[in-house]
């Protein structure tokens, strides 16, 4: 089951933002890799293909991305401890899957939700912290980025998992 979880995980979250960028370079996998480590480097991955996206997606002079990009690099550390906070929902969900009771299902969508609304907090934050760097539109230009990217990865993890029973 364990092997299902990360072929899940890997599937969701790395597919969808690879396929934004045909030209992204991504890790394999090695089969001599634990399963932590595999988890880790598809968030490593997922982070570069993030970053990638963003500057694509991104006009900002030099002045502006010297400050900008050390704010981003801090905002994806948050955001990672979020992402890790919902692999191990999904992980405990999968490998309980056959015998899942009304309140662990419950527990997994409440985890859902939870992470929802923790990273709608944090792109509140940052939105205004960007502002600090970045004129408005370009401010709300990279939550915007952001948000598509994250609603892509969540829309490729919810397809793979199945519903509760």
């Amino acid at each position: 089951m364990r092997k299902f979880v990360f072929a899940l995980v890997a599937t969701a979250f790395a597919a969808p933002a690879f396929a934004q960028d045909a030209t992204a370079s991504q890790s394999a996998p090695s089969a001599q890799m634990t399963p932590d480590q595999v988890m880790d480097q598809l968030r490593s991955d997922l982070q570069a293909t993030r970053a990638d996206i963003m500057a694509k997606g991104m006009t900002l002079d030099a002045d502006q991305a010297a400050k900008f990009w050390p704010l981003y690099e801090q905002f994806q550390q948050e955001q990672d401890a979020i992402i890790r906070e919902q692999l191990k929902a999904v992980e405990a969900y999968a490998q309980n899957y056959a015998t899942l009771t009304d309140a662990e299902s419950l527990a997994f969508v409440n985890a859902q939700l939870a992470r929802d609304q923790k990273m709608h907090d944090l792109r509140v934050k940052w939105l205004a912290k960007f502002q600090t760097v970045l004129p408005a539109g370009q401010a709300a230009r990279a939550i915007q980025l952001d948000r598509r990217i994250g609603n892509v990865a969540q829309v490729g993890l919810s397809a793979q998992i199945p519903l509760v029973h």
